[in-house]
């Protein structure tokens, strides 16, 4: 077999690999979807539930990377500290080092069954949950034969004597072995798809153990440049996690490095197979620098701090969107979760605008009311942004769940958009207009109309709660809490009315500029329990129509 042929075969198995793992990992985030968000979330109360949380979730997906991708989209947003984030990344590490442990073994006798059953269940089930369980058999079936693939098409490379000039080239010069590594995991994405690739050349013989060794510590330390790339664009914030595990993961290589010798002495006493001493110097590397590196977590957390700084211009400017990474967009459950967060940030927007416009009525302030009709220019970036990311994702990716969640988002952006629109080009430029008038409200009516603005601003918080939950108790009482403020307009309406029956002084740029108020307040909340329709919608809990049938002639 001429060399052409067996690179190609090499190559077709290292892409099956990756396939392989792919189809593991979107069946899994397509199982769990928004709950990763949530289970990340509840893992931040302290560094070791993180370091575990990590750990879970990473040997769910398979991918240390999309763990890393979904802490540092939290971490944008201050819903994690740096010192949490950097506890999960570690956590990470070490499960992707245990699930290498597991496909290690030679598990090939599996394959076939694997890939059969997972086809079955695939296009013989309809419920969304199996499926996806079939794609996870399968993925892994094709996983587990691309590493026997591996395995047989690196056989003519034993006798080859320019592969053995080559690998023998690598282990004089451990520098480049390790940039080697480095080059090809960041090329590939996966550590864990690099880690399988040279335990099965090691178990092949192509490559010598102070070879793989090195291999193994370039494949940890390119592992931790996915995340760092594709927060780039992103804030500070976002980067701290991804620059501190980075900084961590390279530190431990370059000492490991110079214990190169004494490790492939030590690993023999463990296991003599080639293939298992590799991974599992992979995966006691890994536990080792969890141990050093969770007690200094807190000290790498200050020296990223340092090394990225918000920016004091930075600090005072609109907030704009950093969760949409288009990294991900192959992942549709985790691209949902990252456009989640931003309207939910697109959110605290609106409620900054709605305080706003109800202390500028108060104090009688032109200028602040100014401000809030400029900050609809946020509102509508968010509104640009996702709906852009949205259409982005990949469709064909996407289950009829998934392309639900979709709509649903794009929906409530919309209305929180109009929102925007009705706050600055309404109710705000209503509140400036009578304040340059001298137009000044009675403090009974005054009062009256702050009841409802509060209503309104917590109206908007409980349904930015019931858009990221889904919980149907919080959609019902959004949609009650719709009827209610409709009452309160209504007596608000009614005393006006008898007021100027009465003949109580009220003038007529009083009571327009009270009416116009509660308009535009009943039109903000009927856009903000739009939430709750598609919720009540599932469960059977939402009328179809409020028009009585037309009686029969």
């Amino acid at each position: 077999m001429n060399g052409t042929v067996v690179l190609i075969n090499l190559l077709g198995g290292v892409a099956l690999l990756l396939w392989g793992l792919r189809m593991v990992r979107t069946g899994m985030t397509r199982m769990l979807g928004n709950r990763l968000v949530g289970v990340l979330e509840r893992g931040f109360r302290n560094r070791l539930r993180a370091f575990i949380t990590g750990l879970s979730i990473t040997v769910a997906l398979q991918s240390s990377t999309a763990t890393a991708l979904l802490t540092t989209s939290l971490a944008a947003r201050n819903l994690v500290a740096t010192a949490a984030a950097l506890a999960v990344l570690l956590g990470a590490d070490v499960g992707t080092a245990l699930v290498a442990q597991v496909l290690s073994f030679d598990l090939s006798v599996l394959s076939p069954i694997l890939i059969f059953a997972g086809m079955a269940m695939f296009f013989a089930i309809n419920d969304r949950r199996m499926r996806n369980l079939g794609r996870i058999g399968l993925g892994l079936g094709l996983m587990l034969l691309a590493l026997a693939l591996i395995v047989q098409s690196t056989e003519p490379l034993r006798t080859s004597s320019g592969a053995q000039f080559v690998l023998a080239a690598l282990s004089g010069e451990p520098v480049i072995a390790v940039l080697v590594g480095l080059g090809l995991t960041w090329l590939a994405h996966s550590s864990l798809a690099m880690v399988l690739l040279i335990a099965s050349l090691t178990a092949s013989g192509i490559l010598s153990m102070d070879t793989a060794v090195l291999l193994v510590l370039g494949a940890n330390a390119g592992a931790g440049l996915p995340p760092l790339t594709a927060t780039m664009a992103s804030g500070p914030v976002a980067r701290r996690p991804a620059v501190g595990n980075l900084l961590f993961r390279f530190a431990g290589v370059i000492v490991a490095a110079f214990f190169v010798g004494q490790i492939v002495q030590w690993l023999p006493l463990i296991e003599a197979a080639p293939a298992r001493q590799v991974v599992n110097f992979h995966l006691g590397f890994n536990i080792v620098m969890a141990l050093i590196c969770l007690p200094l977590i807190d000290l790498m957390s200050r020296l990223t701090e340092r090394l990225l700084p918000i920016p004091a211009l930075e600090s005072s400017r609109d907030p704009s969107p950093v969760n949409l990474d288009r990294s991900v967009l192959d992942q549709p459950a985790i691209a949902l979760s990252n456009a989640t967060l931003e309207v939910v940030r697109m959110g605290d927007v609106l409620d900054e605008m709605l305080r706003e416009a109800r202390q500028a009525l108060v104090d009688r302030d032109t200028v602040l009311s100014k401000a809030v009709i400029q900050k609809d220019d946020v509102v509508d970036d968010y509104y640009r942004a996702i709906k852009s990311y949205l259409a982005d994702i990949d469709g064909e990716m996407q289950s009829r769940s998934d392309s639900r969640r979709c709509m649903d988002i794009m929906n409530f952006t919309t209305h929180l958009e109009h929102v925007g629109d009705i706050i600055s080009l309404s109710l705000a430029e209503t509140v400036r207009s009578a304040t340059k008038a001298g137009v000044v409200l009675k403090d009974e009516e005054q009062n009256r109309l702050l009841q409802v603005f509060q209503l309104v601003e917590e109206n908007l918080r409980l349904s930015l709660s019931v858009f990221l939950t889904n919980d149907k108790q919080a959609a019902r009482r959004l949609m009650e809490q719709k009827f209610a403020l409709r009452q309160m307009e209504r007596s608000s309406v009614e005393a006006m009315h008898q007021k100027l029956q009465d003949g109580e002084a009220l003038t007529s740029d009083q009571s327009a500029l009270g009416l116009d108020i509660l308009r535009d307040l009943r039109h903000i909340n009927s856009h903000l329990t739009t939430s709750a329709y598609p919720i009540l919608e599932d469960s059977g809990e939402l009328r179809t129509s409020r028009l009585k049938p037309a009686p029969a002639e």
